[in-house]
Protein backbone atom coordinates (compact mmCIF):
# COMPACT_ATOMS: atom_id res chain seq x y z
CA UNK A 1 0.00 0.00 0.00
CA UNK A 2 2.81 2.57 0.56
CA UNK A 3 4.37 2.31 -2.67
CA UNK A 4 1.19 3.23 -4.69
CA UNK A 5 0.77 6.16 -1.94
CA UNK A 6 4.19 7.17 -2.60
CA UNK A 7 3.64 7.10 -6.62
CA UNK A 8 0.99 9.45 -5.95
CA UNK A 9 2.55 12.26 -3.93
CA UNK A 10 5.44 11.68 -6.09
CA UNK A 11 3.51 12.77 -9.37
CA UNK A 12 1.28 15.05 -7.95
CA UNK A 13 4.40 16.72 -6.77
CA UNK A 14 5.71 16.63 -9.87
CA UNK A 15 3.08 18.08 -11.42
CA UNK A 16 3.15 20.63 -9.04
CA UNK A 17 6.74 21.54 -9.69
CA UNK A 18 5.45 21.81 -13.36
CA UNK A 19 2.62 24.48 -12.74
CA UNK A 20 5.24 26.49 -10.42
CA UNK A 21 7.83 26.20 -13.23
CA UNK A 22 5.52 27.13 -16.14
CA UNK A 23 4.06 30.63 -14.39
CA UNK A 24 7.84 31.30 -14.20
CA UNK A 25 8.43 31.83 -18.38
CA UNK A 26 5.51 32.83 -20.79
CA UNK A 27 6.08 30.68 -23.87
CA UNK A 28 4.88 30.82 -26.96
CA UNK A 29 4.70 29.65 -30.55
CA UNK A 30 4.73 32.66 -32.89
CA UNK A 31 2.96 32.98 -36.04
CA UNK A 32 5.20 34.01 -39.17
CA UNK A 33 3.82 37.46 -40.17
CA UNK A 34 3.02 38.17 -36.21
CA UNK A 35 6.64 37.40 -35.29
CA UNK A 36 8.44 39.44 -38.50
CA UNK A 37 6.25 42.80 -37.16
CA UNK A 38 6.83 42.50 -33.74
CA UNK A 39 10.85 42.14 -34.43
CA UNK A 40 10.43 44.72 -36.71
CA UNK A 41 8.31 47.49 -34.55
CA UNK A 42 9.39 46.26 -30.75
CA UNK A 43 12.61 45.22 -31.00
CA UNK A 44 14.26 47.48 -33.98
CA UNK A 45 15.21 44.57 -36.07
CA UNK A 46 16.71 46.08 -39.34
CA UNK A 47 13.68 45.33 -42.15
CA UNK A 48 16.48 44.43 -45.10
CA UNK A 49 17.38 41.43 -42.24
CA UNK A 50 14.28 40.32 -41.33
CA UNK A 51 13.62 37.60 -44.06
CA UNK A 52 17.07 35.83 -42.79
CA UNK A 53 15.76 35.99 -39.39
CA UNK A 54 12.24 34.52 -40.29
CA UNK A 55 13.98 31.76 -42.07
CA UNK A 56 16.63 31.60 -39.00
CA UNK A 57 13.83 31.44 -36.64
CA UNK A 58 11.52 28.98 -38.29
CA UNK A 59 14.44 26.45 -38.88
CA UNK A 60 16.22 27.22 -35.29
CA UNK A 61 13.03 26.90 -33.42
CA UNK A 62 10.20 26.55 -35.11
CA UNK A 63 9.33 29.69 -33.84
CA UNK A 64 9.10 28.32 -30.72
CA UNK A 65 9.84 30.72 -27.74
CA UNK A 66 10.47 28.07 -24.93
CA UNK A 67 12.43 25.55 -26.94
CA UNK A 68 15.51 24.15 -25.54
CA UNK A 69 18.17 22.15 -27.18
CA UNK A 70 20.68 20.09 -26.02
CA UNK A 71 23.79 19.94 -28.19
CA UNK A 72 26.56 16.91 -28.78
CA UNK A 73 29.09 18.86 -26.71
CA UNK A 74 26.88 19.27 -23.53
CA UNK A 75 26.18 23.05 -24.25
CA UNK A 76 22.11 24.08 -25.03
CA UNK A 77 20.75 26.26 -26.77
CA UNK A 78 17.93 28.56 -25.30
CA UNK A 79 14.38 29.91 -26.93
CA UNK A 80 13.31 31.02 -29.91
CA UNK A 81 16.73 32.39 -31.16
CA UNK A 82 18.21 28.84 -30.28
CA UNK A 83 21.12 31.50 -28.05
CA UNK A 84 23.63 29.06 -27.50
CA UNK A 85 24.60 28.60 -23.40
CA UNK A 86 28.15 30.72 -23.75
CA UNK A 87 26.47 33.44 -24.29
CA UNK A 88 24.47 32.92 -21.07
CA UNK A 89 24.27 32.01 -17.45
CA UNK A 90 22.40 28.90 -16.35
CA UNK A 91 20.47 30.14 -13.33
CA UNK A 92 21.83 33.54 -13.17
CA UNK A 93 22.61 36.20 -15.53
CA UNK A 94 25.79 35.78 -16.69
CA UNK A 95 27.86 35.15 -20.52
CA UNK A 96 28.66 37.27 -23.09
CA UNK A 97 25.05 38.74 -23.20
CA UNK A 98 24.84 39.26 -19.58
CA UNK A 99 21.41 37.48 -19.28
CA UNK A 100 20.12 34.33 -17.52
CA UNK A 101 19.75 31.44 -20.22
CA UNK A 102 16.08 30.48 -18.55
CA UNK A 103 15.14 34.43 -19.49
CA UNK A 104 15.76 33.68 -22.95
CA UNK A 105 12.66 31.39 -23.16
CA UNK A 106 10.22 33.90 -22.44
CA UNK A 107 7.92 35.65 -25.44
CA UNK A 108 8.48 38.98 -24.72
CA UNK A 109 11.62 38.66 -26.48
CA UNK A 110 13.43 41.27 -24.77
CA UNK A 111 16.27 39.79 -23.52
CA UNK A 112 16.81 37.22 -26.58
CA UNK A 113 15.95 39.90 -29.24
CA UNK A 114 18.84 42.00 -27.71
CA UNK A 115 21.33 39.14 -27.61
CA UNK A 116 20.96 37.77 -30.85
CA UNK A 117 21.46 41.05 -32.52
CA UNK A 118 24.45 41.60 -30.78
CA UNK A 119 25.84 37.93 -31.62
CA UNK A 120 24.92 38.51 -35.09
CA UNK A 121 26.16 42.17 -35.39
CA UNK A 122 29.94 40.30 -34.08
CA UNK A 123 29.73 36.90 -36.07
CA UNK A 124 26.75 37.32 -38.81
CA UNK A 125 24.60 34.42 -39.32
CA UNK A 126 26.59 31.90 -38.91
CA UNK A 127 26.55 30.95 -35.50
CA UNK A 128 22.94 29.94 -36.36
CA UNK A 129 23.37 26.10 -38.16
CA UNK A 130 20.06 26.51 -39.83
CA UNK A 131 20.69 29.63 -40.98
CA UNK A 132 23.58 28.46 -42.76
CA UNK A 133 21.83 25.33 -43.86
CA UNK A 134 18.99 26.68 -44.91
CA UNK A 135 18.42 30.18 -45.56
CA UNK A 136 22.10 31.17 -46.95
CA UNK A 137 20.75 30.71 -50.42
CA UNK A 138 18.75 34.49 -50.64
CA UNK A 139 16.53 32.40 -53.20
CA UNK A 140 15.47 30.45 -49.94
CA UNK A 141 14.67 33.31 -47.74
CA UNK A 142 10.48 34.26 -47.38
CA UNK A 143 9.21 37.43 -49.05
CA UNK A 144 8.01 38.98 -46.06
CA UNK A 145 6.61 41.68 -48.19
CA UNK A 146 4.30 39.60 -50.30
CA UNK A 147 3.63 37.09 -47.29
CA UNK A 148 3.22 39.75 -44.59
CA UNK A 149 2.69 43.03 -46.32
CA UNK A 150 5.80 44.27 -44.75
Amino acid sequence: MRAPLFGLWFWLGLGWLLVCESGVVSAKRFLRCELARKLLDQHGFERSLLSNWICLLEHESDLESSRITMNPNGSRNYGLFQINSRFCQEGRRGGTCNVKCEDLLDENLRESATCAKRIQTSDGFRHWNGWQRYCRNTQNLPNLKVICGI
